[in-house]
């Protein structure tokens, strides 16, 4: 079993989003999943939210490029709708030369109906123009000379685009999916697979099965690794300490929820997944005492599971020593090797 992190530095009140930190608690939190064998990372973007959420994970990851050498580089998502996709494949190039190859990169058309106002896109637009950018960077990863193109947004007239990423002919491409139909696009076109962490055992077990078996049409291994899973983790002693998890998860999801569809946080929303969660009985948390989250690990890796990625409530040394002394022995050795390097593919355009 493989695990990783999923998340993002923040500034701002301690007390608003969970999922994200401090920018120099984050770096040491992020140099301790290293240390402790943690495979790689991936971080959010978002914009405009008045909670100091991490807007700009490019810039992050080249820092963190710095500061690492092992753990891999991902983005989860890069919101391409957004980006010039010429500029954005030089980035993502200058970070996988940076990091030694180490980037994952994850894209996604976006969601926030506040974030495409403020970026004065209109959102109706937003398959479409992910479309359109994503074509013209697998293209500039793929070309070696220099060339042309020509769409309904860009074009470009004999330009060659520098540098040439590690990784070849691009970095991993990571989605997201939940739909059989989006997971069989996913699969076919050979890309890794993000699953949300609202998501039940049960509902990961059919993704990730739609998903396995979509590779193997193609003719690709059966390599669960290549499906990401995220979790919320939180260890608890007592039933009090349960009880305020349960609290601060509901708080923390109506909140991302209220963001999510009208852009500020103090509106009134449902999550955007669950109408209303009953997170005492939800199984999509890694929530509980140590053995009753090893039961919960282990429960994944029946269903399919071989890439946790994780968000805790403290980034303290601490509290990540913890999981790795009480939580990560037990669990290393179900299903693929944990520590093992991502298994690096040529990636169908």
């Amino acid at each position: 079993m493989k695990f990783g992190i999923f998340g993002g530095a923040r500034i701002g009140r301690a007390d608003t989003l969970h999922d994200s930190y401090a920018y120099r608690d984050f770096i040491e939190y992020v140099l301790t999943a290293e240390k402790i064998g943690f495979t790689g990372m991936f971080l959010v973007e978002h914009h405009f939210t008045g909670q100091g959420q991490l807007s700009s994970s490019l810039n992050l990851l080249s820092y963190l490029a710095a500061k690492t050498t092992r753990i891999r580089l991902g983005t989860g998502v890069v919101v391409l709708p957004w980006h010039n996709p010429v500029l954005l494949a030089e980035q993502v190039a200058t970070l996988d030369v940076l990091s030694g190859g180490r980037v994952d990169l994850g894209i996604g058309r976006g969601y926030r109906k506040e974030e495409f106002a403020q970026f004065c896109i209109p959102i109706t637009e937003a398959q479409e123009r992910f479309e359109e950018c994503f074509n013209l960077m697998l293209k500039a990863w793929a070309s070696d000379e220099r060339f042309s193109h020509h769409s309904k947004r860009f074009n470009f007239e004999n330009i060659v685009v520098e540098p040439a990423p590690v990784q070849r002919p691009h970095p991993p491409i990571w989605m997201a999916g939940g739909s059989p139909g989006g997971i069989a696009f996913i699969s076919s076109k050979n890309y890794n697979l993000m699953l949300d962490q609202l998501a039940t055992v049960q509902q990961v077990k059919e993704r990730v099965g739609m998903y396995l078996d979509g590779l193997e049409k193609i003719g690709q291994p059966r390599d669960s690794t290549r499906c990401v899973v995220a979790r919320s983790v939180t260890i608890v002693k007592t039933e009090a300490e349960r009880k305020k998890a349960l609290e601060r998860r509901r708080d923390t999801f109506k909140r991302i929820g209220a963001i999510a569809v009208h852009g500020t946080p103090g509106a009134t929303a449902q999550p955007v997944s669950q109408a209303d969660p009953d997170l005492a009985t939800d199984d999509s948390a890694l929530m509980g005492s140590p053995q009753e989250i090893v039961d919960r690990i282990g429960a994944l890796a029946e269903a399919g599971t071989g890439y946790i990625l994780i968000t805790l409530p403290s980034i303290t040394p601490e509290y990540m020593q913890q999981f790795a002394e009480e939580i990560l022995p037990h669990v290393k050795n179900v299903g693929p090797a944990f520590g093992q390097a991502p298994v690096q593919q040529q990636v169908a355009a």
